[in-house]
């Protein structure tokens, strides 16, 4: 029931997840409608509003659609939850149902950036703690490294720490002491600072940052992407001879273009809780929803939970 074209893009979607590559889903929503999708549901009468108060609502909501779908998975009647609506709120029913993994101090949220010609670079945390110590964020470079070898099969992921400049003496307090505990942590391939012209190229696999600065960078990237797919399509059709080359230009980027493409990647991960919940995009499409259903199928036959409980407990 979330995200700005819910339900449809999300039981297209669904079934597009099943019928194409076999992966299960159960919905979660009002049984009058979910009963003419033909698809197996639970059965939820409320749902949560894309500018409700995430506690609150999750805590008031107890027969929404987000803490049903929580709840299945906590039950292990369901792998993982995916969803596309209210990011505070789908965050809260994860953890307040599922609850943290042992020795986890935060969840964080990772998300996937594209990288041309190479696997694409994990960023966290993007937007769930803005505030952190840390040795919150060595624990978020111990999950990303997780989860990076899981998803894209990196066995040593190279783990950078987000700040001003390469060397270990820039950037804020947080980021020196940061920076200090990285350098000693034995499982972890960690090569140091790197800095926002990074995320996007094939130098890191693996960056880290507080929740606040990552989420800045995060929809820094997204408008950069935006404004130059724009702004070249709008030099070109402005001019009648370049604009004839347009069906061909276009086809020849069109990999990149797929590449660049947030929703290929379907949904950014919450890492840290007991279960696995997949965060999409308000506006995900049913393509969206189709590719953030296969991951997060991949991730629960590739037991991600419990190697990250292994990872977080070792390192604890």
């Amino acid at each position: 029931m979330g995200g700005d074209h819910a339900p449809d893009a999300v039981i297209e979607g669904a079934r597009r997840a099943w019928e194409k590559h076999g992966v299960e889903v159960i919905l979660t929503g009002p049984a009058e409608l979910l009963q003419e999708t033909g698809l197996p549901f639970f059965a939820a009468s409320e749902v949560v509003g894309m500018a409700e108060e995430p506690g609150q609502a999750i805590r008031r909501k107890k027969d929404s659609s987000l803490v049903r779908a929580a709840e299945l998975v906590k039950a292990n009647k369901a792998a993982a939850m995916v969803s596309a609506g209210n990011t505070g709120a789908a965050m809260a029913a994860a953890l307040l149902r599922m609850g943290r993994l042992p020795g986890v101090a935060r969840p964080a949220i990772a998300t996937t950036l594209p990288v041309p010609g190479a696997l694409p670079t994990v960023l966290l945390d993007a937007g769930a703690n803005a505030e952190c110590s840390a040795s919150w964020l060595v624990q978020f470079a111990e999950m990303g490294s997780v989860f990076s070898r899981l998803h894209y099969g990196i066995e040593r992921p190279r783990v950078g720490l987000l700040s001003i400049g390469e060397e270990a003496a820039k950037g804020t307090p947080l980021v020196k002491e940061a920076h200090a505990l990285l350098s000693n942590v034995d499982n972890l391939n960690f090569i140091g600072n790197v800095e926002g012209r990074d995320l996007l190229s094939a130098n890191v696999d693996v960056a880290v940052a507080d929740g606040f600065t990552g989420n800045v960078a995060l929809k820094a990237l997204e408008g950069a992407v935006g404004f130059v797919s724009r702004s070249f399509i709008g030099a070109i059709s402005a001019d009648a001879e370049a604009k004839a080359s347009l069906p061909s230009v276009m086809g020849a980027l069109q990999p990149l273009l797929a590449e660049l493409d947030p929703e290929a990647q379907g949904g950014a991960m919450l890492l840290g809780v007991d279960g696995l919940c997949v965060i999409s995009h308000g506006s995900s499409s049913p393509w969206a929803i189709e590719n953030a259903l296969r991951m997060a199928h991949q991730l629960a036959e590739a037991d991600m939970v419990g190697q990250m409980r292994a990872a977080v407990a070792a390192a604890s």
